[in-house]
């Protein structure tokens, strides 16, 4: 006995040891090795994330500032927290030390908050002492460049992953982006010749300025230089052959383009005659970009409009005149969002004006996501009602919804072939030694709008005069819109290919599902009781109040109507109890699953793994006994 319990404690010494040594010795071989076992892979960085940090060639600093005691007063906030930090600490593994996290607890008055304020994370009050909380980012290059997220907001945690990656992107290519401007209308700086004064640029124009390298590209342009990140095209009408070809070319090349095309701008000035006032009105203001589109795989028919009456919002023709329901100026919502897309997600509105559709052409191999999308209370309308129109009203007769959400915006990437198969139109001369491109060498990145009057001042901004100054308000998002696409395509085809992910955060979907369920069985009676307590309520209002309305007959309260109150005052009791039961049975189903789920938890499944345990041990008890049984003679 005394060597068999001998035996037993150093083998179970030897397995200590090699349990110790085989972890020591995993934490140093597999260092690095991970498995995501999330069902949205929430821990599994996108394969553009993986090549941006490969492609960093010098050490970037990441300060991560975070509150935590703060955050303590806010479970959900700290819980966001921790998965914020868990992320930024697997870029840094996976980054070969090109990334350099330092996660910064900032105190009040402290030097770290200071540091926190002058990298741009600013602190937000929680509390009822007013403390601040810090839940940023800030990061430093090699060059004293230095980017920030100044507040992780968990609404957006599904962009989480592109919001890092863009700052890193930022940092580690701190160059402005360079951003050539086509536009056929006014739209920049430049003399009037109507008012006979210089023009102030348009405020989209004015803002992209601020953040990018604006190159102006003249309409018969017959070149696009290869450091262009981003190709704007602005009501791109009667574009030359040879223009064409040139942005043909570019796309071919994995160009980055926004293109704002429209069946009828209220910008376009053409055909305009002081004298002639009906002349402008017939002038043809469409712009497409014909076999281009086409070849990206998108179809646009500038002959029409879509018309749509749950977004239609209220103008004044002309002034003095009462407002009127506009079927073609739409305020479109955040139910005309895609909700999962970096351009459109927080945007609150965005308004257009007798904006076209967009459809992917069939049998194109790229991909086509919708972006503005109008509501299914649409309908498509010839453009020729929209030209000569001076009453709106007129728009709603015959007008029938097709049931169907129209694409007013859109995303087109993958490859494409060239809208020239023929090759160069005529008076186009390729370099000596030059071919050209008949199919993309890289994915094309297209982001086109079917209106371009969104960009127009008058639809999303108030501006005002301040001593000389231009004041401007936002009223709508049209400028966020343009700048969140502008910014999304300056990026690689890397950064573009990273997209929103699920969020870390997951509704207790049964829980909701019984919650929903109770709510409809309950609701009924609920209501029921409601209607009854208030009957009660005021029949045993109006005999308590018998006695002080002043007459004499009315201070005597019969032995009835005294029975009646009591009956009156019992039933309220009892309405009241009833209507408190069913209240607290609408939570009963969500309780008894809490129930189910702790019973099965704290009973069921450690049993399961005793009763397994304790099987196993008389299996081998069984054995041991039967095994000397069998060496006898």
């Amino acid at each position: 006995m005394t060597k068999r319990s001998t035996l037993g404690g150093a083998t179970l010494l030897a397995l200590a040891l090699l349990f110790i040594g085989l972890t020591v010795l995993f934490n140093f071989a597999l260092r690095g090795w991970r498995i995501d076992l999330t069902q949205n892979h929430l821990y599994t960085t996108a394969p553009g994330t993986e090549r941006i940090l490969k492609s960093i060639h010098e050490p970037i600093n990441l300060y991560f500032f975070f509150s935590e005691k703060t955050a303590g007063q806010l479970p959900q906030l700290k819980t966001y927290g921790v998965r914020v930090r868990e992320f930024l600490e697997e870029l840094a593994a996976r980054s070969n030390g090109m990334l350099r996290l330092h996660v910064v607890d900032p105190q009040p008055f402290s030097e770290d908050e200071d540091r926190a304020s002058e990298l741009g994370v600013r602190g937000v009050p929680v509390g009822a002492t007013g403390g601040q909380l810090y839940f940023g980012l800030a990061g430093t290059n090699s060059t004293d460049g230095h980017a920030a997220i100044e507040f992780f907001d968990p609404n957006k945690e599904q962009f989480l992953e592109y919001d890092v990656m863009k700052l890193v992107y930022q940092l580690a290519n701190p160059k402005k982006p360079v951003v050539a401007w086509l536009s056929t209308l006014p739209m920049g700086p430049g003399f009037d010749p109507r008012t006979g004064q210089m023009r102030e640029p348009w405020v989209i124009y004015g803002q992209a300025e601020q953040l990018f390298d604006i190159r102006p590209l003249e309409p018969t342009a017959t070149k696009i230089d290869p450091d262009v990140n981003v190709l704007v095209l602005v009501h791109p009408k009667n574009l030359s052959p040879a223009t064409q070809f040139a942005i043909d070319q570019y796309a071919l090349r994995g160009g980055h383009i926004l293109a704002f095309v429209d069946p009828l701008s209220e910008a376009d000035s053409s055909g305009s005659d002081p004298e002639n006032p009906m002349a402008a009105m017939a002038a043809d203001k469409s712009s497409h970009l014909g076999e281009l589109l086409t070849a990206w795989g998108v179809k646009f028919d500038a002959t029409q409009v879509v018309a749509d009456r749950g977004h239609a919002l209220s103008v004044s023709m002309h002034q003095g005149e009462p407002p009127v329901e506009h079927l073609g100026v739409l305020g479109l919502d955040k139910s005309s969002f895609a909700s999962d897309d970096v351009i459109t997600a927080g945007l609150s509105n965005v308004n257009v004006a007798v904006a076209g559709h967009l459809e992917p052409v069939k049998g194109a191999a790229v991909k086509f996501e919708p972006l503005l999308e109008s509501s299914t209370d649409a309908e498509l309308l010839p453009v020729e009602r929209f030209r000569m129109l001076f009453d709106p009203a007129t728009l709603r007769e015959g007008f029938k919804p097709a049931g169907i959400r129209y694409t007013i915006a859109a995303r087109v990437s993958g490859d494409v072939h060239t809208a020239f198969p023929a090759g160069p139109p005529a008076g186009v001369t390729l370099p000596a030694g030059t071919a050209p491109l008949k199919a993309s060498v890289h994915p094309l990145s297209l982001v086109v709008v079917a209106d371009t009057d969104l960009l127009a001042d008058y639809l999303w901004v108030h501006q005002q005069d301040f001593f000389g100054q231009r004041l401007v308000q936002a009223w709508a998002s049209n400028g966020d819109l343009v700048l969140n696409a502008l910014d999304n395509l300056a990026g690689s085809d890397d950064l573009i290919s990273v997209r929103g992910r699920a969020t870390f955060t997951r509704p207790f979907e049964r829980v909701e599902k019984l919650r929903r369920a109770a709510e409809d069985r309950f609701r009924d009676k609920e209501h029921e009781l409601e209607q009854q307590l208030q009957a009660t309520e005021q029949k045993l209002t109006a005999l308590e109040s018998k006695g002080g309305r002043g007459d004499q007959s009315s201070l005597i309260v019969t032995p009835q109507e005294q029975e009646e109150i009591e009956h009156f005052g019992q039933e309220k009791i009892r309405i009241r109890k009833e209507l408190r039961a069913v209240r607290a049975g609408l939570d009963a189903d969500i309780s008894r699953l809490g129930m189910e789920i702790k019973i099965v938890d704290i009973i069921v499944i450690p049993a399961a793994f005793a009763l397994l345990a304790l099987g196993f041990a008389a299996w081998r008890r069984r054995s041991r006994t039967r095994r000397p049984a069998e060496q006898r003679p």
